[in-house]
């Protein structure tokens, strides 16, 4: 008899595939709830049970996470994104930001000497989307901007290792900056990201790596307020 899993149709695999791609792509971004089970049936054209095999698929691949009574939501980009976020999901906080220092710092610091004008022009747009949704209190908006803003910053290392790697913490890197966050958005606890896209613009990276560098530290109370 045997022992391996009953191997799915083959358009199941390509229902799978259209949901992660619809993920991947950021259409159904990560926290978001994604359509019902008979709106999918509608969309796709398939079987209830075809879009209830892909979903558990997906769920147990750490991508989609099924939640009884509210919904199916996405919470990582890849499988290797579902791995990181069960593995580090009781990660101590110290960690995790000693972790982010590490790789915002040196992403930081590459960026510095590689950014495009347009990637600058887009910190600029984000620092700005983050800096309007913290004046307007939304703390859900403002954990999304901050993570998309510090995405941006990797992204212009021009590094596609560190790129990935860190995409693929994103689930573990937006689940506790909203736990640092809290439910409210506190004066006291604002740590402006200007002197970084500064800093990049100079094209000054060590001014860059210290500042990126020093954020998550900041926010975990590991380093004092006075260090940017």
């Amino acid at each position: 008899m045997s022992l391996t899993a009953p191997r799915r149709s083959a358009l199941a695999d390509q229902v799978i595939s259209q949901l992660r791609q619809e993920i991947t792509s950021g259409e159904w971004p990560v926290g978001s709830r994604i359509p019902t089970e008979p709106e999918l049936v509608e969309q796709l054209g398939v079987a209830r049970n075809t879009v209830r095999e892909a979903i558990r698929a997906l769920a147990h691949n750490g991508l989609l996470d099924i939640r009884q009574g509210s919904g199916t939501y996405v919470v990582a980009t890849s499988e290797l994104a579902g791995v990181m976020h069960r593995r580090f999901a009781d990660a101590a906080p110290q960690d995790v930001a000693e972790m982010r220092s590490t790789l915002e710092a040196g992403a930081a610091r590459l960026a510095a000497r590689r950014c495009t004008p347009q990637e600058l022009r887009q910190l600029e747009t984000l620092l700005g989307r983050r800096e309007a949704a913290w004046a307007d209190g939304d703390v859900e908006r403002f954990v999304e901007a901050d993570a998309t803003f510090h995405m941006a910053v990797v992204k212009a290392s021009h590094n596609e290792v560190l790129t990935a790697l860190y995409a693929d913490l994103g689930t573990v890197v937006r689940s506790f900056l909203r736990e640092e966050v809290g439910d409210e958005l506190r004066a006291e606890d604002y740590v402006e990201h200007a002197g970084l896209v500064a800093a990049i613009t100079a094209a000054d990276a060590e001014a860059a790596a210290t500042e990126a560098g020093s954020y998550a530290l900041i926010c975990r109370g590991l380093i004092p307020r006075a260090a940017v």
